[in-house]
C-alpha cells in the first residue's frame, strides 16, 4: 500500500509526474480517436475500434463529437503549460498546490466523462461532469491569473540583464500575466457562445462556414475564440521555453515588450471578429508581428547560447569556423529542436497563411471548396502539431534524457515532425502545382510522407512513455529521486 502511495504522491503531486500524466493521457485519446479518422477507416481499422470499444457514432452527430474531443485535448495541454509554469515562476507554495490539483481534477473530469459522452452513448450526467471539469480549469486559471500578479513587491526583478521597468516590474512575468488573463477572458468569449447551444444554435465546425456570406454572431464568437486559444498557447509556449534558455540581456529587454504587445493586440482583434468582423483581420495580422518577433529573438539568443556553450566547453576558446558553430548549435537536438520548430513553423504555417490571405479572392476562392477547407484544417493542425512536439521535447530535458537516446529521441521527433507537417503543407497547397486529374501521384506521395513522420514522431512519444512506465513499477526507479526533489522544492509536503 505505501508503494502504490508514493507513486500516487510522484503522478498527482510532483511538477514531471504531473505533465507525464497529461503527456499519457493526450496519447491515449491521440491514438485511440485517431484510429477513427479517414484513413484510417480505408484500412478497416475505424470498424474494428468501433465494434471493440462499442462506440456509438452517428454521422450526423460528428461534428459535436470532434468538438469535444478537441476540448478534451486542449484543456490537457493547457494543464501541462500550467503545471511548468507554476514549477517555473516563483509563487506562493499554497497556491500553487491549489492551482495544480484544480486543474488536475478539472481537466481529467472533462476529458473523461466529455469523450464518455460524445463517444459512447449521449448520458447527460456526464456532458454535466464535462462542463464542470471545464469550469475547474477556468477556476484554476483565475487563481494562476492571481498568483502571476507581477505588482507584488517580492517578485520585482533586481537583475538588470532581464528585462523590467524603472521601478523593477518584472516584464516576462508580466508577460506570463497578461497572457493568462487574455487565456481567461477568450475561454469566457467561447464559454458564451456554447451557453446558447439548444436556443437556436447549432454545432458547426469552422472551417465549414468560411465561405457563408452572412455568419451569425454567435458562429462569429466561436470562430474568434478558436482562432485566439491556439495562438495564446503557442505564446505561452514561447514564454516557458524562454525561462528554459535563461533568456536574457538586451534581445530579452527587447522581447518582452514586444511580445505584451502582441499578445494585447492579437488577443483584442480576436474578440474583434463579433462586432467588427471586416476588420479584425486587420487588427490580428500586425498585431500578431510583434509576437512574432519577439519569438525571433528568442531564437537568436537561444542559437547563440548553444552555441557559444558548446564551443567553450569542447574548446575552451569562441574562435570557431562555420562547420564547427553548425556542430554546436545542433548538438543538443532537445534544445536545438524547440528553438527549430519555431522557425519551421513559419514555414508550413505562416508564410503560407500571409500568402492564402492576400490572394485569397484572386486564387484559393476560385478553387473548390473542398480544397480551401483541407487547407483551413490543415493550417491549424499543423501549429497544434508543432506546439505538441516542442511540449515532447521540453518534457524529455525535463525527465532527464541523456546520451545517444536523447540524440536519437530528439532527431526522430525533429525529422519525423518536420517530414509530416512539410508533406501536408505541399498536399494542401497541391493546386498551385498540379491539376485536379493530375494530383493523385502527389497525393500519395504527400499522405504517405505524413504517415511515416507522424507514426516516427508517435512511436518516440510511445517509447518515452513506457521507459517511464518501467521505472514507475521500478522500487527506487527515477521516479523516487524526482519526488525526493519535488519535496525539497516545496512541491509535495
Amino acid at each position: 500500500m505505501q508503494a502504490i502511495i508514493e507513486r500516487f504522491r510522484y503522478l498527482f503531486c510532483s511538477t514531471k509526474g504531473l505533465v507525464l500524466v497529461a503527456i499519457a493521457l493526450v496519447s491515449g485519446v491521440t491514438f485511440l480517436f485517431g484510429t477513427l479518422s479517414a484513413n484510417m477507416a480505408a484500412f478497416g481499422i475505424k470498424d474494428i475500434t468501433v465494434d471493440l470499444f462499442n462506440m456509438n457514432l452517428v454521422e450526423a452527430e460528428r461534428e459535436g463529437r470532434i468538438i469535444i474531443l478537441y476540448h478534451s485535448i486542449a484543456v490537457a495541454v493547457v494543464a501541462i503549460e500550467t503545471y511548468i509554469i507554476t514549477h517555473i515562476l516563483p509563487m506562493k507554495r499554497g497556491l500553487r498546490a491549489s492551482i495544480n490539483a484544480t486543474i488536475t481534477a478539472g481537466y481529467i473530469f472533462a476529458l473523461v466523462f466529455g469523450l464518455v459522452f460524445a463517444y459512447f452513448g449521449h448520458n447527460y450526467i456526464f456532458h454535466g461532469l464535462f462542463i464542470f471539469g471545464l469550469s475547474l480549469v477556468f477556476f484554476a486559471g483565475l487563481m494562476l491569473a492571481v498568483a502571476l500578479w507581477p505588482w507584488q513587491k517580492q517578485y520585482r526583478q533586481n537583475d538588470s540583464q532581464y528585462s523590467r521597468t524603472r521601478g523593477g516590474l518584472d516584464l516576462e512575468r508580466t508577460a506570463f500575466f497578461v497572457a493568462a488573463l487574455a487565456t481567461l477572458g477568450s475561454a469566457l468569449y467561447g464559454a458564451i457562445a456554447g451557453s446558447f447551444y439548444g436556443n437556436g444554435f447549432e454545432t458547426f465546425l469552422a472551417e465549414d462556414v468560411v465561405r457563408e456570406v452572412h455568419r451569425s454572431t454567435l458562429q462569429l464568437a466561436v470562430i474568434g475564440h478558436l482562432h485566439i486559444m491556439l495562438t495564446l498557447i503557442a505564446i505561452m509556449l514561447a514564454l516557458i521555453v524562454g525561462r528554459w534558455f535563461d533568456f536574457k540581456g538586451i534581445l530579452h529587454k527587447m522581447a518582452m515588450p514586444l511580445m505584451i504587445l502582441g499578445t494585447v493586440i492579437v488577443t483584442l482583434g480576436a474578440w474583434a471578429v463579433v462586432p467588427w468582423e471586416h476588420i479584425a483581420h486587420s487588427i490580428i495580422s500586425p498585431g500578431s508581428m510583434p509576437a512574432a518577433i519577439a519569438a525571433l529573438l528568442l531564437v537568436i539568443f537561444g542559437f547563440r547560447k548553444l552555441i557559444r556553450e558548446h564551443i567553450m566547453v569542447e574548446q575552451e576558446t569562441g574562435n570557431a569556423g562555420f562547420w564547427q558553430k553548425l556542430k554546436a548549435l545542433v548538438h543538443d537536438p532537445l534544445k536545438f529542436g524547440a528553438l527549430w520548430q519555431m522557425v519551421f513553423m513559419n514555414f508550413v504555417v505562416t508564410i503560407p497563411g500571409i500568402f492564402i490571405a492576400i490572394r485569397l479572392d484572386e486564387i484559393f476562392r476560385t478553387w473548390p471548396f473542398r480544397e480551401e477547407r483541407i487547407i483551413i484544417t490543415g493550417h491549424w493542425h499543423a501549429l497544434a502539431g508543432i506546439i505538441a512536439t516542442i511540449i515532447l521535447l521540453y518534457y524529455a530535458d525535463m525527465a532527464g534524457l541523456k546520451g545517444k537516446a536523447r540524440r536519437w529521441f530528439g532527431w526522430l521527433v525533429i525529422l519525423g515532425s518536420n517530414i509530416a507537417f512539410g508533406a501536408v503543407t505541399v498536399y494542401s497547397l497541391k493546386r498551385l502545382v498540379v491539376s485536379e486529374t493530375a494530383q493523385q501521384p502527389l497525393v500519395d506521395w504527400t499522405m504517405l510522407l505524413a504517415d511515416v513522420g507522424m507514426m516516427t514522431v508517435m512511436l518516440m512519444l510511445g517509447i518515452i512513455l513506457v521507459w517511464r512506465l518501467v521505472d514507475l513499477f521500478a522500487r527506487r526507479g527515477r521516479w523516487a529521486e524526482e519526488v525526493e526533489q519535488a519535496g525539497r522544492d516545496g512541491e509535495c509536503g
